[in-house]
């Protein structure tokens, strides 16, 4: 019996792993949907937003840290790793970089909307507690050092566009 060739790996590859994605047309996810469409929902259903309370003692109630990735900072990247020819293969994390507070996020959806901060912490589910995690930072010197060079949007920026552009429209899937 004849063995084949091992198969040869494509040309040019790249796998993404993206952190925590937010922005349009993400409604349909409900639970897994991101904090920020969630959190605006509670703004504007309840006037307030509910946030876990902290396990850790090194990080306060709604002080649990994530980086947080607009949609369009996801698109820019798998674009580049598709058109680019200079773009080389590999394992590629996608995320802004920085490592915000689920507090922050909060406080940038009041500002967005025009409303007083009032924010209720609430246990964490006992589900989660042992599977928890308080800090996620995407390492973004390989896909930079690979070639990725477009800016990424700050927290502030992102939350800014989803807001004025999108959830804050009649029509959130424009």
């Amino acid at each position: 019996m004849r063995s084949r060739p091992a198969p040869r790996p494509p040309p040019r590859w790249a796998g993404l792993k993206f952190f925590n994605v937010y922005g349009p047309n993400e409604y349909h996810k409900r639970a897994q949907r991101s904090v920020a469409v969630q959190l605006h929902a509670q703004i504007r259903e309840l006037g307030r937003a509910r946030l876990f309370r902290s396990e850790h003692p090194d990080y306060p109630d709604g002080g649990q840290l994530r980086d947080f990735v607009w949609v369009g900072d996801c698109v820019n990247a798998t674009l580049w790793a598709l058109q680019d020819p200079a773009a080389q293969s590999g394992i590629y994390n996608v995320g802004s970089g920085v490592a915000r507070s689920f507090l922050d996020v909060a406080s940038i959806l009041f500002k967005e909307l025009g409303v007083a901060p009032d924010v209720e912490f609430i246990d964490l589910p006992a589900n989660l507690q042992d599977k928890y995690q308080y800090y996620t930072c995407a390492r973004m010197d390989k896909l930079k050092a690979a070639g990725f060079a477009k800016p990424l949007t700050s927290l502030e920026d992102g939350l800014r566009r989803y807001v004025g552009e999108f959830l804050g429209t009649e029509d959130p899937f424009r």
